[in-house]
């Protein structure tokens, strides 16, 4: 089953998607500015089973006004999908977006942010750890 992670911002929204085997995270092209529609065709074009929303929490767990925005954008998401919409917490992966970036990949800083999301997700679910 094929995973959509986003990493939700108010200019773009960074994508990236897993193999149907729910192994290997790929980055896509942002999404700019941040439209669900958008991603619920790429739910329909890529026949994807979940779709995973980066939750921005403070280190601490707090969750402050920029993860209200993404779970309004995860809830207007799950209205125009007939597939699970979840949240994941996406602590640090700015910041391994950064490292990444500087390492060589080519891909938009978002949607890096995005895989590594996915990366996460994929391991904890795969090791029963389910929404974080």
């Amino acid at each position: 089953m094929r995973v959509l992670a986003l990493d939700y911002g108010e200019t773009r929204c960074g994508c990236a998607i897993s193999d149907a085997s729910g192994v290997v995270a790929r980055p896509l092209p942002v999404i700019e500015p941040p439209d669900a529609r958008a991603v619920a065709e790429i739910v329909r074009d890529q026949d994807v089973g979940v779709v995973v929303v980066g939750l921005p929490v403070g280190l601490s767990g707090s969750e402050g006004a920029q993860a209200g925005k993404a779970l309004r954008f995860r809830d207007e998401v799950a209205t125009l999908v007939d597939v699970p919409v979840e949240t994941y917490d996406e602590r640090l992966t700015t910041k391994l977006a950064q490292r990444t970036v500087r390492s060589g990949a080519t891909a938009a800083e978002d949607s890096i942010a995005a895989a590594h999301i996915l990366e996460s997700y994929l391991t904890a679910r795969d090791r029963g750890g389910g929404e974080g």
